[in-house]
């Protein structure tokens, strides 16, 4: 029996990891503090983006941490406003007002992403295993 070629195997294997990233749902959930602006600002920019670039494929959960305080030791949430991509593996965070769309983007892994013509310098990706400096 014929062993198949490793490189065959892995491309095909990416293909289909890549077909089916399209159809998969996220599940996200923003962590914010009360209606400061920020935090307002970043509800309006995060479902604005899940409208635009992923249609149908998301589920968004808004946790106040003002109503639920518990739930930033829980989740270990440090800065507000913070987005956590919790589904599908691996998790990811964004922390920050959310402005930036192709930084967010790119930091969900959605494999939805945009041309970052100008990206501003403010606000940053955080990605699992760093730590945010304000």
């Amino acid at each position: 029996m014929k062993r198949p070629d490793t490189a065959d195997s892995i491309a095909e294997f990416e293909a289909a990891l890549a077909g089916n990233a399209r159809d998969e749902h996220l599940g996200l959930r923003l962590y914010i503090s009360g209606s400061t602006p920020k935090s307002l600002r970043a509800v309006r920019n995060i479902r604005a983006i899940c409208e635009e670039h992923l249609p149908g494929r998301y589920q968004l959960e808004v946790i106040d941490l003002h109503q639920n305080p518990e739930m930033a030791r829980l989740a270990q949430i440090v800065l507000t406003p913070t987005l956590v991509k919790y589904l599908p593996l691996p998790q990811r965070r964004v922390i920050g007002d959310l402005s930036d769309t192709p930084r967010v983007l790119a930091g969900l892994g959605s494999g939805t992403h945009v041309s970052p013509a100008s990206t501003p310098a403010s606000g940053r990706t955080v990605l699992p295993g760093e730590r945010n400096v304000a």
